[in-house]
């Protein structure tokens, strides 16, 4: 990056992640178009929170030999690299990407945030601290612990529907409610 040039914040998404946890632990179902994140509002938020461009990257499995085409184009057109991943029949291809997409940002300048619950990117993103911003975006009841430590160590956390705002819809969540946040009218 030359002199002058702002710092960019990697997005890097867990697509898979995120929507086996919006499905399985939130909906118990599979959700509904209107019910999945709007991914623009995630890139708008990171350049937004930390007032530089981002640059999203969104990891999705592709084992299969199909891409989903229709997918993979509104990722494009919301400002998204997608990276359609293949493997063996156990790999977690998402993941092993991510973490070594982590390991080559630790020799490259730039903030870091990972969308995601999984507690295997924990290692790279210790390496990671090292005085650039890092951030883990998740549901905050369905996030590993591990990375929710990080925050102790100066990794910012955002929730994906209360701080992000990457719904349109109220998803029901049971949740520990910070008394200053709670709305009885949100109940009623």
């Amino acid at each position: 990056m030359s002199e002058g040039e702002p710092r960019t914040t990697y997005v890097l998404v867990d697509g898979e992640n995120v929507d086996a946890t919006l499905g399985t632990s939130i909906l118990s179902r599979r959700p509904q178009p209107e019910e999945r994140p709007r991914w623009d509002r995630l890139l708008q938020f990171a350049e937004e929170e930390w007032g530089q461009p981002s640059r999203g990257l969104f990891f999705l499995a592709a084992s299969s030999g199909e891409l989903p085409m229709p997918f993979i184009q509104a990722l494009l057109a919301l400002g998204y690299q997608p990276i359609p991943l293949s493997g063996g029949p156990h790999e977690k291809v998402v993941d092993l990407a991510i973490q070594k997409t982590l390991t080559e940002l630790r020799r490259r300048t730039g903030d870091v945030m990972l969308v995601s619950h999984d507690g295997d990117f924990l290692p790279q993103l210790e390496t990671l601290i090292d005085g650039r911003r890092l951030g883990v975006v998740a549901f905050e009841e369905f996030c590993n612990a591990g990375l929710l430590r990080l925050e102790e160590r100066g990794v910012e956390f955002y929730d994906l529907e209360y701080d992000v705002k990457a719904f349109r819809t109220h998803l029901p969540r049971v949740r520990i409610i910070p008394i200053d946040e709670f709305d009885p009218a949100d109940f009623l």
